[in-house]
């Protein structure tokens, strides 16, 4: 009996071994994904769940990616970041400039007349993330992915064509950056997060406010207000994006899992999701031409005006990042060079 017994718990020692070795292989998560727009909006319907589908498939679901749009784990959007260090989410989609200072080298694609591709932007944002930002600014998480939105523009409840036109409005910024500019054109900068955009507007808190066209259907923007300013060449201003995930969550996977996700994101994975994200804006655009609003062509002249009143804002953040021990001036360079070398 007491032999029997000695065997079997050889044989159960044995076969718990075995469970842990092959527990490895099959490890088997759940990552939660917070961010705060509703579900039917692009960068949810096109970007997010379109990787987070392609996660799942890749590591024949062993990941389970659960969604969570509109801020459904709670808190404000200014938050995700610190919900993706402190474990609140493992995964959040947040706007950088949610947290103004916070990570100055990424306003470098947030200065105005700076950006005109998205796709070349987001490839020349992942190679400064791996080289400036990954060991610094971003060492508390683990970042899969950086873009920019296409043009960023103006939507306006009075037609706005110069500076000029500008003062005494009242706009929602969406960045610290992009409030400088509001200021120096003489209009009141409000800030608030995207969500809360149509309720400042129907409510007249705000007389207009700064976003890409993709974004402007799923808020209702061009039902409530009918005026909306292009400009030419590079765009007023572009936000930064991360898909950030927490750090310990992230090295606690397995290789395997690892694996899939790191081939999942990176450089590849961000120049789709700006350039996704900029290509939804053909279809929004066209929202606000069949409700007949009046779209504001700004041509290279008038454009170049807009650009001669931001010239400030530049000289400020470069002195800005040079308190901080950062070149400014060199970042700009190196930005461009980057942006200027897409494709060729």
């Amino acid at each position: 009996m007491m032999m029997r017994r000695t065997l079997m718990g050889i044989a159960g020692a044995a076969l718990a071994v075995g469970m842990s070795a092959t527990g490895a292989m099959a490890q088997e998560v759940t990552l939660r994904m917070h961010q705060f727009l509703p579900p039917q909006a692009n960068v949810p319907k096109l970007i997010l769940d379109v990787w987070a589908d392609k996660v799942e498939a890749a590591s024949d679901n062993k990941i389970k990616i659960e969604r969570y749009p509109s801020m459904q784990l709670g808190g404000k959007p200014p938050e995700l970041m610190d919900q993706a260090i402190d474990g609140v989410a493992d995964i959040v989609w947040t706007v950088v400039g949610y947290t103004p200072g916070r990570y100055p080298t990424t306003e470098v694609f947030e200065l105005p007349f700076m950006v005109t591709d998205a796709r070349a932007a987001s490839s020349a944002y992942w190679q400064m993330f791996e080289k400036h930002m990954k060991d610094t600014e971003f060492k508390d998480v683990h970042i899969l992915g950086t873009w920019v939105h296409g043009p960023g523009m103006l939507h306006t409840n009075t037609e706005v064509r110069s500076p000029d036109d500008m003062q005494g409005l009242k706009i929602r910024g969406g960045s610290r950056l992009v409030n400088q500019l509001l200021e120096i054109t003489g209009a009141t900068p409000v800030g608030m997060p995207v969500p809360a955009i149509p309720e400042g507007l129907s409510k007249g808190v705000i007389d207009g406010t700064t976003i890409p066209w993709e974004v402007t259907p799923s808020l209702k923007v061009p039902e409530l207000v009918k005026n909306h300013t292009e400009f030419d060449g590079a765009a007023l201003y572009t936000l930064t994006f991360v898909l950030a995930m927490n750090k310990d969550r992230y090295d606690g996977l397995s290789d395997e899992l690892k694996k899939v996700l790191d081939e999942n994101s990176g450089l590849e994975f961000s120049v789709f999701a700006g350039g996704t994200q900029a290509d939804a804006d053909g279809p929004a655009r066209q929202v606000a031409v069949d409700l007949g609003n009046n779209l504001v062509e700004l041509n290279e002249e008038e454009t170049q005006v807009w650009r001669d009143a931001s010239q400030p804002i530049y000289d400020s953040w470069i002195a800005d990042m040079d308190s901080k021990g950062i070149d400014g001036q060199a970042l700009i360079n190196e930005a461009r060079e980057l942006m200027d070398a897409y494709g060729k």
